[in-house]
Order: structure tokens, then sequence, then C-alpha cells
């Protein structure tokens, strides 16, 4: 009893304290407006915060705030907002309206970003090399589109697949839909969960929502798993409570490049985005964007079959002509062995020619002298089908709508609830084996979040449909076959056409020499240059007979056709008739968390973080493997990290370990270590050096698909899948065996994830206030590089082909380096550029295996801009990017056919240039700008679109 009295006698003094107006701090009230110096307009989402205290607040639409704090008077309220000078003032009085005006500025150096370590930290101090972008940036930038814009950064490089399609890529090994990037978007793995890449910016932020890109180029596993094999791109979007009130972009121009089916065109992109904080607790934001143009055209038609002694400038004067950008001509039949067997049948009409031709001659001349005599010298002829121009069979009609919405509660300051959802639809164009169409494509990402400055805990859920997706190159065979089937018909008319031909120009010849006095002999010489001189001209007839009535585009039987073609699965068959529709509703469910325990921990940093993700295949049995019961796979996988951090020597010594475990159920599980030190000298000059690993899992394609295609039947790597096929057993030979002529058994090995493991030293610093330098060095070692292996199954029937991902014996290593360089100049003009040089080591070692490094060596881009000309609201940005000449290599050619060095992307270089005009009072700026302005066209990797010139005027409401 005598311990509960004083117990209660304690807690009622403390009521007491508490309620007593002298005894207790009360709560004050800080109200004011922040206005931009120029503009005298209110500035929305400045920062507002009481120094030596956990207190603050966010400024709203109109520059308004009320910090509530219980620190005594006087105090000192820190105002600070991207791109302004922050600015402190002192309170004397709680009753006065404090009103600060803020200046803008070019603060070089001073961003803090927060992929390097998954916390917050200023980007001159970061222990790896990253790049950011933001929303001042963003509008300041000459790029048609922020994601355009990443092509100025430091080492980043894209691929241009469509006007609104383009895979990001650093330090070599691009490809078209990358896999070896990550790219998150408010903290959400952004692949499409089936297609294994990012869809672009597809499904993503619009440009109005966008607060900040941070690139990170490099691996990056240790902290966000697998896939961060080259680096990650996190897109961060704008805080309902910092940026609020109603925001309005129209975009409008032209596309222009000769090549096109119209040279000209338009195109138009809208957004709109309107937020409101209801309180202090309540806010949300609601996103609108569609974009809408004639795409970027492909239409190379360059032969690339490299058959019949053709290189790749060869025309359609080739019978086994095969276009870049040409489909349906990808299926081709070795002539001589086709009509070698029908030379020699009795009973088969040119056998009976040939034998009759033979007795004409009293058997001077054999009927395998005659064959030999007007066929072509060469045993290797090929002949393909004639196929379709891309602009035929393609939908060019690019569109993208987005929606975005989400709501958010704070219940105190440092705690914040948030439900969020992203939709987007639309119609681009892909480059893989082949090119797709991706239309009525729709993802949607949806989660829920829970965080605060020291932790989150999040779920959310990717959910892929392909919509009318369709494989154009395996359209353009299916409207040939659905015409004129290849095996029955087209190929036997073709063969026996140019047989007749031939047959009868020999005969007539050899009649004629005999006639002339000639011997036989000499008629058989003259009788054979006659036959084989004209053998250009067969080709051609045999073409135009096999191809008479052949579907036209534009037509209704064509349409029809290809309608049908589209509307089946892939991959159809010869014999019920070719598919090319895409069909896949595969999700991603993720789970994960992180906690820092910087409130429990004050002599080091320490952070711990997972997660546990799921897909679940579902192409409705087209694409996929199937298990015993007939349905497809789901894949577990699930991962944890934690990371440490100290700082040494007055804290200019910062040291950061990093270790992650993951596992996925088909594979071992993967550690992922990551050692960072940064020392900093003269408070802005920092010296950096990492050590980090990424690897990269299987996507689910690698793992489970399993497809007929008209080249080969595409396997996962998984063990149960070899078995399937019988491709353990002694009659399974490699390509590059089978074509040698001295076929070799395949042996296959443990099939693991891809590894790489990185090096890196830098030197990052702010010198004078004025110039940033940053640089990098860095080493990559690849292991069980992930490549695809053909190979040749002999059976009783025939040949099979298949096409399995397989690791690489070997060790892969690249090296390379950067180098950036802003200045500021007077007057707030700025001046920048950067350099980058990427290399693939040891190449010739490789031998026949693709590496597919497909980077340049070295690139630069350069910069001159003022966002605001002696405070006048005029404002400008001129860019220049350029790359040198690379080998580009892939699958597109399909997997029998290897591009062996000759995919050459040529080097170009682009000008961009933009000029802005902000209207304050009603709120308005206007800026006319244009990429690639010198009209030079170039494309990016091979099979793309060739990229002409994009201008383009804009008028934006409250950006």
């Amino acid at each position: 009893m005598k311990v509960c009295r004083q117990s209660f006698s304690l807690l009622a003094t403390l009521l007491v304290l508490l309620c007593h107006p002298s005894l207790a701090q009360q709560q004050q009230n800080i109200t004011g407006t922040v206005t931009d110096a120029t503009t005298r307009q209110g500035l929305p989402g400045v920062s507002v915060s009481v120094k030596g205290a956990n207190a603050g607040a966010v400024t709203n639409a109109n520059g308004e705030f009320t910090v509530r704090t219980t620190h005594r008077l006087p105090m000192t309220l820190v105002f600070s907002y991207v791109g302004y000078k922050p600015v402190e003032q002192t309170v004397t009085d709680a009753s006065a309206a404090v009103n600060v005006q803020l200046s803008s500025t070019e603060i070089l150096g001073q961003e803090v970003v927060v992929s390097a370590n998954r916390t917050a930290q200023s980007a001159l101090e970061s222990p790896v090399s990253i790049e950011k972008i933001d929303n001042r940036a963003i509008k300041a930038s000459p790029a048609p589109t922020f994601y355009d814009a990443l092509a100025n950064m430091k080492g980043v490089e894209l691929s241009t697949q469509s006007l609104t399609f383009k895979s990001v890529n650093t330090r070599g090994f691009n490809s078209n839909g990358n896999t070896r990037m990550l790219q998150l978007i408010d903290g959400m793995d952004n692949q499409a969960p089936g297609l294994n890449f990012s869809v672009g910016n597809i499904v993503g932020i619009t440009e109005l929502d966008m607060d900040n890109v941070e690139v990170l180029p490099g691996a990056a596993s240790a902290l966000y798993g697998p896939n961060a094999l080259n680096g990650i791109v996190l897109l961060n979007s704008k805080s309902p409570f910092q940026y609020q009130g109603l925001s309005a972009n129209i975009k409008s121009g032209i596309l222009s490049e000769s090549g096109r089916s119209k040279g000209t065109t338009g195109y138009y992109d809208v957004a709109v985005r309107y937020a409101k904080a209801i309180n202090e607790k309540f806010a949300f934001k609601v996103n609108l964007g569609y974009i809408k143009a004639d795409d970027w055209q492909a239409y190379d038609d360059r032969d690339q079959s490299l058959l019949n002694g053709h290189g790749l400038d060869g025309t359609r004067a080739n019978p086994g002509y095969n276009g870049v950008n040409i489909y349906g001509d990808e299926t081709n039949v070795n002539m001589y062995q086709a009509l070698k067997a029908a030379a020699f049948t009795p009973g088969n009409p040119l056998g009976n020619g040939i034998a009759a031709l033979s007795a004409a001659t009293g058997g001077l001349i054999t009927p395998q002298q005659i064959y030999a005599g007007f066929m072509p010298d060469s045993a290797r002829t090929f002949v393909s089908r004639t196929g379709y121009n891309e602009r035929d069979l393609a939908d060019y009609e690019t569109k993208n709508l987005k929606v975005n919405a989400a709501i958010h509660y704070k219940f105190n300051p440092n705690l914040e609830l948030l439900v969020q959802g992203s939709y987007g639809t639309g119609t681009t164009v892909y480059t893989g084996a082949d090119r797709y169409s991706i239309k009525n494509f729709r993802m949607g990402q949806y989660k829920i979040e829970l965080r605060a400055d020291n932790f989150y805990v999040r779920a959310y859920t990717t959910q892929e449909r392909s919509g009318d997706s369709y494989a154009v190159g395996t359209l353009g065979s299916g409207i040939n076959e659905a015409w004129s089937s290849s095996q029955n018909k087209w190929f036997p008319e073709y063969f026996g056409n140019y047989a007749t031909q031939g047959l009868t120009t020999f005969s007539t010849a050899f009649q004629q020499a005999l006639q002339g006095g000639q011997n036989p002999a000499q008629a058989f010489a003259t009788a054979s240059a006659a036959a084989k001189g004209g053998s250009a001209n067969f080709h051609n007839t045999a073409r135009a007979f096999a191809d008479r009535g052949r579907l036209m585009p534009g037509t209704a039987e064509f349409e029809a056709a290809a309608n049908k073609v589209k509307d089946k699965p892939i991959p159809g068959s010869l014999a019920t008739g070719i598919g090319a529709k895409f069909m896949d509703k595969t999700n991603l469910y993720q789970g994960e968390f992180m906690y820092n325990f910087k409130n429990q921990i004050s002599f080091m940093e320490l952070m711990v973080g997972g997660n546990y993700r799921v897909y679940a295949l579902n192409s409705e049995k087209t694409i996929f493997a199937l298990d015993d019961n007939g349905k497809e796979f789901r894949i577990n996988e699930y991962g944890g990290y934690v990371q440490v951090g100290k700082k040494l020597l007055e804290d200019n010594l910062k040291l950061s370990a990093a270790l992650r475990y993951d596992k996925n159920e088909n594979f071992k599980g993967q550690f992922s270590p990551r050692l960072s030190a940064v020392y900093t000298f003269f408070n802005t000059h920092n010296l950096r050096a990492s050590f980090q690993t990424g690897f990269r899992i299987p996507h689910t394609q690698d793992q489970y698909i399993d497809l007929l295609t008209p080249q080969a039947r595409l396997l996962g790597g998984l063990p149960f899948l070899r078995e399937r096929y019988g491709l353990n057993g002694p009659n399974v030979f490699s390509l590059e065996s089978v074509q040698a002529g001295a076929p070799k058994q395949y042996t296959f090995r443990e099939f693991k994830p891809e590894k790489v493991e990185a090096f890196e030293i830098g030197y990052k610093a702010l010198v004078a206030s004025k110039l940033l330098i940053d640089a990098y060095v860095y080493t990559n070692t690849f292991k069980n590089f992930n490549g695809s292996q053909v190979l040749i199954k002999v059976t009783p029937q025939g040949q099979e082909v298949y096409s399995v991902p397989v690791n690489y014996e070997k060790d892969i290593k690249s090296w390379g380096w950067a180098l950036g360089l802003d200045y500021r100049l007077p007057a707030n003009f700025t001046v920048g550029g950067n350099v980058s040089y990427n290399k693939l080591l040891d190449e010739e070692s490789l031998g026949g295996f693709q590496a597919m490094y497909n980077t340049p060596r070295n690139r630069y881009n350069i910069n001159f801009g003022n966002r605001n000309i002696a405070q006048s609201n005029f404002g400008f940005n001129i860019s220049w990017r350029w790359q040198e000449a690379f080998v580009w290599s892939s699958s597109f050619v399909g997997p029998l056919v290897r591009v062996n060095n000759l995919g050459n992307i040529p080097a170009y270089g682009a000008l961009d240039a933009q000029i802005s005009k902000l209207f304050p009072k009603p709120k308005l700026t206007i800026k006319i700008g244009g990429a690639n302005l010198t009209g030079k066209k170039y494309t990016q990797s091979w099979g793309n679109p060739t990229v002409g010139t994009q201008a383009y005027v804009s008028l934006g409401y409250n950006l």
C-alpha cells in the first residue's frame, strides 16, 4: 500500500507539472508565409524546421505554414527548398507572423541522396557513384521528357525502341528490355513480371508528379537484392503534403524523320496533377497523364541473313534474303538439298526430265552431271520467303495513359501511412528476339506502406496484362503461312518453277550446241554456262510465280489474315496456323521492411531489412512450362540484409559494410557483401573506395519458358526441362560444332545465378562553391555470365533445334572510368559536361560466345544554361550528347544466325535545346524546345527504329 500511495503521489505531481501553465511548457503556434524573392509568389513545399528541436512544418499551396512546438523562445526557424538558398530566421514573439523570402540559386553538390545507403546523406559523401536529377532540373531540361533526360547523366545510356519505351543501362552489357538494371518507383520494383524488365515509364510517374530521379551505376545487390547487377534507377514522386494544388501541362509538337511512312507527324502530351492536404494529418493526390503520337519506325532493309555468300549490305537479289526489319522472310530452305532428292526420284517430273535428257545423249551425260549443270554452284543455296515491311505489321499508333492516386495519413510528424495505386495502359513497340507490338498493354502497381525516418514496412503487387500484344516477326510468318503453306505449296512451286527454267535453258542450249558442231562435253559446258548465267533471272521468276496472288498490305484479305494470326496465341503451328498473340497475366507480390537503429544506437549506424517475393506465372499455358498437374508455376524468393557504418577521425572517415542473403527456390542461396570507405578533407573534398557484388537470378522466362518458335524451341534452363525434352542424351550437339562439321555432344553444367564483383575508386569535390568534380574508375568481373546456347538434337525424324540459357564457363571482365565537371558562372549561368569510357576486356578470348556487351567505349555530354536570366523569369538550356560507333550483338536475327560483330551502330551526336518563360501572376510557364535539332537521324541498337527530330511547345500551369 505504501508503494501504491507513493506511486499515486508521483503521478499527481507529474499531472500538476504538465497542466499548470507556470510549471509545464505550453505549446506555441508560429505562423508565417514563404515567398519567392523574384516573383513574390508563395512557395509551396518549403521545409520549415525548428533548429535544435524535433518540430517543423511544410508550407501549403500559398506558401503559408504553422509550426507547433513547445520549444522556448527565442528560437530559430530554418527554411530550406530545393534550388533556393536556405534562410534562418530568429523568432522572439510567437504572436508575430514570420514572413520570409527565398532566392533561387544554382547549388552544386549539395543534393541529398538516398539510394547509395538507403538513408539520406549528402551526395558529396556518397560511398559510390550516384547521379541525381531533381524536379527543378527536370523542368529546365531540354529533353522532351524526364526519362529522355537520363541520357545526359554521366555513364548512362538509353536504347530507344519506341517513342515511349526506352531502356536504361550503365557500364556495359546493354540490352533492349534490360534485365540487369533494377528500376524502383516509390520503392516498388517496376518490372513487368512476365516480360522481366521495366517497360520504360509506361507504367510510372507523370512528369508533374516526379520529385527526383537517382541513378546508381554498377552493382547494388547488397542493399537492393536480385537484378541490381548493372545498377538501379530510383524514381520518387512528390508528397501531397509538400506539393499541393492543381498543376497542369500541355505539350504538343512534331516528330520528323524522312524515312517514316509520313515524315512529319504531331504528338500530344497532357498531364494533370491535383494534391491537397486537408490538415496536418491527411493528404491525397491524383495524377493523370496521356501521350499520343505516330511512333518512330524501324525500316532497316539490309540483308542480315549472311546466306549464299552475301554480307550485311546484301540486297533483295539474295535468294535467302532476310531484311533486318522485314518479317516473314526468316523462313528459308536449302534449295540444293530440297531439289536433289526430287531430281533422282523415279516418277518425279524433274527426275523424269533429267533422265530423258540424259537418255537423249546416249548416256554420255549422266543425270548427276545434268543436275549439277543447271543448279547454282553452291551446295548451300538457301531460299527464303518474301517478307513484309515492319510498318505494314506493327502498330505505330503509340499511346500511353497513366493514372495514379495516393492517400497519406500522418499519425505524427514522423509516422506516415500511405496507400497508393498506379495504373498504366498503352501501345508501344519493343525489340527482343523479335519485334513486339505491345498493344493495349496494361499494368497496375498497388501498395500500402507505413514509414518514418528510421523504418518502413510496405507490401505491394504488380499486375501485368499483355492485352492485344503480338510478335511482329511471327505475324509476318503467320500471314505467309495462312496464304500459302511453305511446306506444301510455296517452296514446291518456287523450286519447281526454278527447276523447269533451269532444265529448259540447259536442254535448249545443249541441243543448239550439238547442232552447232560441238561435242557433248563442249555442249555440256555451253549449256551449263547458259543455265548458271540465268540463275538470277530464274530466282526472280520463280519468286514471282510462287508469290502470285500474295496478300498485299492494305487489302481486306491481308487485314483478315493478319487479324486471325494476331488473335491466335503464340506459337501455334504449321498444322493449325501460326499464332502471334503474346499472352501474359503474370503477377508479382512483395512484402519488405527496413529498420534503422539510429534512435537506439549512437556510436555507429546499424540498419536491417528484408523482403519476400512471389511470382505467379500465368501465360494461359502458352509461354511457360506446366507442372505435372498441368498448371503454371509459382516462384518464391526471400532475402535479408544488414548494414553497419562508423565515422572515425573526427567524422572525416566513414566506413560501412553490408551483407545480404537471397534465396530463390530453384537456386542455391546467394551472399552479396559490400565494403566502402569515404574520406573527407578540406570539408568538401571526398575520396571514396568500394567493393560490392551484384547478382541476377535468372528471370521467369530463363527459368520456365517453353515456347516453340519458327527458329527453335525456347526452353528455360532448369534441369527438369532438359530432361523433359531429352537434352541430356548423346544425340544433342552444340550448334557451333554442327556448323564446323564436327558434331560434339553438349554437356550441361549447373545453371546458376549470374554474379559480378565490382571495385570502384572515386573522387567528388566542390571547389570554391563553384566547381563540382566527380570522377571514378571501376572494374567488373562477371561470373556465371548468362547467355544462350543453341542445341541440335538428332532424332529418327530429323533435327530438333533448342535454345537454352546457360552460364559461360569463364570470367568476363570489363572496366571503365568517367569524369563529370559542373561550373557555376556569374549571374547563375552554368556550364558542365561529362565523359565516360567502358571496355570489355579479353573479348577475343570469348570465342563464339556472345557476351552482348553492346556499349560504346566513349560517350560525352556538354550542357550550358540558366534557369532564370537576371531574375527575368526567362531560362534556357542547351545540351550536346555524342557516342562513338559500337557493335550490337543480340538474338534479334534468330538463334540460328548470329550477327557476329556485323551489328554496327554508327556514331552520332544530338543537339537538344529549350527556352522558357515564367509568368508569375497567372502561374503559367511556356517552354519551347527540341531534341536532335541538327536532324541527323540515328539508331541506338540493332533492329530498333530510326530516331529523328522531336520539337515541342508546352504550356504549364502552377509548375
